[in-house]
């Protein structure tokens, strides 16, 4: 997600470059962002852009900077989150939103999901068998506070792993325009544990180089997730 930007809107687009990595948990609470000088040669803009845009998350509670050996800029323990109600109250004034919203993250899912494993039919690559078992046991052992950013690892791993940065990208967007709801319903036991089985059995099927399974996989996962949402939503 820190890709370059562009160079006509740089300073909103690194903004939202670095709000996207924040919500999807790719920088997570608490952790450090690259050093300045690196991260402003991947987002492709310059030191003064960078700290501008730093400057305005800082003060809109997203981030802090410490000085200092071991200093940085930091992401928040707790950044500020949409308001559930509002939330709430918006999509059910708008239904159509939740259903294109779901719509496009089945599609971009499944043909992420489809097309890896299509690329490990042969010998599976060792990024694939590395990532996604470790992604899988992280998700396996974590708690209620750090769900929800693992979960999202998780499934935009799937896409990275194509190599794909239009693909990936795609997720991410997708990701970014579900977490606000995912965020607004409560965790289930009982659902946690059956999503677990259903990440269990995508990895399987991508990893066995079976495109058709790992389609089907993925989108029974996300019925699911639409089920849920729905439900609560609703």
């Amino acid at each position: 997600m820190l890709r370059p930007v562009r160079a006509g809107n740089a300073f909103e687009e690194t903004v939202e470059r670095l709000l996207t990595a924040i919500r999807l948990g790719l920088v997570g609470p608490g952790e450090k962002f690259p050093a300045e000088r690196d991260l402003a040669a991947q987002l492709g803009v310059s030191r003064l852009t960078l700290r501008e845009a730093l400057r305005s998350l800082q003060q809109a509670g997203f981030v802090e900077s410490r000085r200092g050996r071991f200093g940085g800029t930091f992401v928040m323990a707790s950044p500020p989150a949409p308001a559930r109600a509002e939330l709430l109250r918006q999509l059910r004034e708008d239904g159509a939103r939740l259903d294109d919203v779901l719509t496009f993250r089945m599609a971009v899912e499944t043909g992420a999901a489809q097309l890896l494993a299509q690329a490990v039919a042969g010998p599976i690559p060792p990024a694939a068998a590395e990532v996604l078992p470790a992604r899988l046991a992280a998700l396996a052992t974590a708690g209620p506070q750090d769900y929800r950013r693992l979960d999202t690892l998780f499934h935009l791993a799937i896409a990275e792993l194509t190599g794909s940065q239009l693909l990936a990208a795609a997720c991410a967007d997708a990701r970014m325009r579900t977490n606000d709801l995912l965020n607004a319903i409560p965790l289930l036991p009982r659902n946690i544990d059956h999503t677990g089985a259903q990440h269990t059995a995508i990895v399987a099927a991508i990893l066995s180089g079976d495109p058709d399974r790992a389609r089907r996989a993925v989108a029974e996962h996300l019925e699911g997730t639409s089920a849920l949402l729905r439900g609560f939503l609703a």
